[in-house]
């Protein structure tokens, strides 16, 4: 007998949902930084474990909106947890619960679906009181399937998620082979690992107003695989500091972005970037689809 389960992984931003989701695929397929809303779409991983397959479903963080970019994203979240089986709600160990945490627990409650609570970055508790106060203040709002404090850095804890979450899935066939790791086309993942290089190696805004779209992959007869990509960003002040002094910016993000994805695809990787200015693009809805973000 087959069973599968549809996961919505759920939080506000940089709780270390995207880091949780590689964890579980035992592989990168989500771009992680320190930096908010660095997921801006909905991403697939799937995770086959003998009979049961668990597609998860990585959201961008539930925020309040600032733009038509923004608006998308919780446009996405909505989508993302309406009709799973069940949600992974990534939170962490300290601190106040936001508005928007409670606002979208009261989503999960409209939608009835079981909710297994992932209290993450437990690595960084000092004293157990600390984080059994959070689980406290927590399943006070809300009545969990189950709680599972975990470690995405250092993969704690993560096969109670899987024997929980595997609890909650039903009898159905795998919705996808059991050698299937992502929905992510190839182009997408290629431009997605270049974005996080900007995120991790630009500073302030300018990163959160870039947009990357691959023009041409093609593998060459000995095996070498060419990319070209097209930066866009908003300003031609932030195309400057991109490209940096005599191209040395553009020259460290190509470079740390090619290893990346030389070893995503397992080849060598030969990386062209350009870098053009499209202004306002996160409030204009055909460049919103053009880039993939709708």
């Amino acid at each position: 007998m087959t069973k599968t389960a549809f996961v919505a992984i759920v939080g506000r931003p940089n709780v270390g949902k995207s880091s949780l989701l590689n964890q579980l695929l035992g592989q990168k397929v989500a771009i992680v930084t320190q930096k908010p809303q660095t997921t801006r779409t909905r991403i697939m991983g799937v995770l086959t474990r003998g009979e049961t397959q668990l597609v998860f479903i990585d959201t961008p963080g539930y925020h309040r909106p600032k733009n038509k970019l923004g608006e998308r994203m919780i446009k996405a979240v909505g989508e993302g947890i309406s009709g799973v089986d069940a949600a992974l709600f990534v939170t962490e160990p300290e601190g106040e619960l936001r508005d928007t945490e409670l606002e979208l627990l009261k989503r999960l409650r409209a939608e009835k679906c079981p909710v297994v609570l992932a209290i993450n970055k437990i690595d960084t508790v000092q004293k157990k009181e600390t984080l059994m106060q959070r689980i406290v203040q927590l399943t006070g709002v809300f009545d969990f399937a189950a709680v599972v404090p975990v470690s995405a850095l250092k993969g704690d804890n993560l096969e109670l998620i899987y024997e929980e979450l595997e609890k909650l899935a039903g009898e159905s066939p795998h919705y996808f082979p059991d050698d299937t790791l992502t929905d992510q086309p190839e182009r997408v993942i290629a431009a997605e690992i270049l974005r996080e290089k900007m995120l991790l190696l630009l500073d302030k805004e300018v990163p959160h107003g870039v947009a990357v779209s691959i023009e041409r992959m093609r593998e060459r007869p000995n095996g070498i695989l060419d990319i070209e990509a097209m930066i866009y960003c908003e300003k031609e002040s932030h195309k400057g500091i991109i490209i940096g002094k005599q191209g040395a910016t553009l020259k460290r993000i190509s470079t740390r972005a090619r290893k990346d994805l030389e070893r995503f695809f397992d080849c060598k990787v030969n990386l062209q970037c350009w870098v053009k200015v499209k202004e306002d693009w996160r409030n204009r809805e055909g460049l919103i689809r053009n880039f993939g973000l709708d």
